[in-house]
């Protein structure tokens, strides 16, 4: 069973850092986009970053230069960095992809479990 496991998230004070950490794991031949996004209560989930497989990336104009987004395909990771980080950052976020290919077809729309980040003012 194809997964994606994520870790790195935590308390954290204002302006410091957090670097998040997804792996997809199972069988599989590729994945193609993968992002991070977050949700806190009452509200819809929100797109923080993505990366293609090619290494084009794409922020939510909320954490544009502060926060980074990376991947290693070898390992089937992928990354962000968090830094200056503010009080309204804090939520859940979630690992995603839109297409995994593994052995009987196309897996579509594939999210971690979530982790927490919570920046204290």
């Amino acid at each position: 069973q194809v997964q994606l496991v994520e870790s790195g998230g935590g308390l954290v004070q204002a302006g410091g850092s957090l670097r998040l950490s997804c792996a997809a794991s199972g069988s599989f031949f590729s994945i193609n986009v993968m992002g991070w996004y977050r949700q806190v209560p009452e509200k819809q989930r929100e797109l923080v970053a993505s990366i293609s497989s090619g290494g084009s990336t794409n922020y939510g104009d909320s954490v544009k230069g502060r926060f980074i987004i990376s991947r290693d395909n070898a390992k089937n990771t992928v990354y962000l960095q968090m830094n200056g980080l503010k009080p309204e950052d804090t939520a859940v976020y979630y690992c995603h992809t839109d297409q995994i290919t593994v052995h009987w077809g196309i897996k579509r729309n594939l999210w971690g479990q979530g982790t927490q980040v919570t920046v204290s003012s």
